[in-house]
């Protein structure tokens, strides 16, 4: 059996008694047992000449060809829910009392997808080898974030892997749950924004021009109404550019995402986005609400609050906001409390009152977890009110816009035929 080397805190009250060594099937088992005996490990590594640690070297000293090498594996790229689904039913396994190497090979026999056998298998050989779960997932890569693999480390240091675990399930899920609301809500106004965009195209493009054909020679251009010169421009524009137009498109499809990558311009853009009235308010709030259900969980798993605040900042998904996150970090590294920088960031506009005054009495009661679970909760249905509010707007707009598109058409052909019988009398 695999033996690890440990290092007990000093606050340990078994520390000084405690022998640096323990065999363990993985990792994570040394920990556990561990944390049985009342030692809280600072640290715990494999010993080298020990048998795992003999068939790791054996491992890096593999030709090329190694499929579990990591550099030669193909990633298998799982989806948000497989994902999701895969860290609960881990977590279900570990709390019932499995090794993770057990708890994985039981997984892989459940009938499993070849992307996920092949994401198992990876697991597997590298735990069996005496790497901890956290630094296999992050060698693997994606689907495990930074946020997952930073949840399982927490979760290996304090011994509650199981536990932090089944805390990353629901916070997967919650995510999932999010992002399809989101999708859900927007993708009708999408839809909608299409057709009104092909129906006008179509209408000024072929329709128009073809009804006003038989004016053409009795009437000149500056005689006919206003309505019908804006149609008939907008249709000869369409008719003469298209193709520059069809290039612009293109080549706007194929420079914008790099042009996003570029940090100014992604950080322009975000911050842009965040003051749009509506969109705006709506794309706050579903940052918001993904950032205090994350702090929270890990702040629960036991992580450092500052630490936890880095971790969490990638979950926002916009770089103005993250920037934000990166002045509060500096406040809170220098000494101040998380609930003040808070409060000023962005101007005081963009994390809610009432997530300030939270975090406020977390951090004064030593219930900061716990408050921050509650107001995920509260930000969670601010987000549900502004998807409700975005999608209630967004079609009678969309609506009114199309009805306006549609008047001026209508406008630009009758009115030349009044204007032909006025003549005719």
């Amino acid at each position: 059996m695999p033996t690890f080397r440990y290092q007990p805190l000093s606050s340990s009250t078994n520390a000084a008694a405690a022998p640096a060594l323990v065999e363990a099937v993985d990792r994570a088992d040394a920990v556990r047992l561990l944390r049985q005996r009342g030692i809280i490990p600072a640290k715990v590594e494999l010993v080298a000449g020990s048998p795992a640690s003999a068939a790791s070297a054996a491992h890096a000293d593999a030709p090329a060809g190694v499929a579990a090498s990591p550099r030669f594996v193909v990633r298998a790229a799982l989806s948000r829910a497989e994902m999701a689904a895969f860290i609960a039913e881990l977590a279900t396994a570990v709390g019932a009392g499995l090794t993770l190497v057990q708890a994985m090979r039981t997984l892989a026999r459940s009938g499993r997808t070849q992307r996920q056998k092949e994401m198992l298998e990876f697991l597997i050989h590298e735990l069996e080898h005496g790497k901890p779960l956290s630094d296999a997932a992050a060698a693997w890569g994606r689907p495990f974030s930074e946020l997952t693999v930073s949840l399982i480390r927490a979760g290996e240091a304090s011994g509650r892997l199981g536990e932090v675990l089944a805390q990353a399930a629901v916070l997967l899920d919650r995510d999932l749950k999010l992002r399809r609301a989101i999708l859900g809500a927007t993708i009708y106004p999408m839809m909608l924004t299409g057709l009104v965009a092909v129906a006008v195209a179509f209408v000024v493009t072929v329709i128009v021009p073809r009804v006003l054909e038989p004016l053409r020679g009795q009437m000149t251009f500056s005689d006919l109404p206003l309505p019908t010169r804006i149609v008939s421009a907008a249709a000869a524009f369409f008719g003469d550019w298209w193709w520059l137009m069809l290039g612009a498109v293109i080549l706007a499809a194929v420079a914008w995402p790099r042009l996003y990558r570029r940090p100014a311009t992604r950080l322009a853009v975000d911050g842009a986005l965040i003051r749009i009235p509506v969109v705006g308010r709506l794309v706050r709030d579903v940052a918001v609400a993904r950032f205090t259900r994350t702090l929270g969980t890990l702040i629960s798993a036991g992580l450092p609050a500052l630490t936890s605040l880095r971790t969490t900042k990638a979950t926002l998904g916009n770089r103005a906001m993250e920037a934000m996150i990166d002045t509060v970090c500096e406040q809170v590294a220098a000494g101040r409390t998380i609930s003040e920088p808070l409060e000023q960031a962005g101007g005081g506009n963009v994390f809610p009152p009432l997530l300030v005054q939270i975090v406020g009495v977390g951090e004064r009661s030593g219930r900061l977890p716990e408050l921050l679970a509650q107001a995920a909760e509260a930000m969670e249905s601010r987000t549900e009110s502004s998807l409700k509010l975005f999608t209630t707007i967004l079609p009678p707009m969309l609506v009114i816009l199309l009805a306006g598109v549609v008047g001026l058409v209508v406008a630009a052909v009758v009115l030349p035929l009044i204007q032909m019988q006025e003549f005719i009398k």
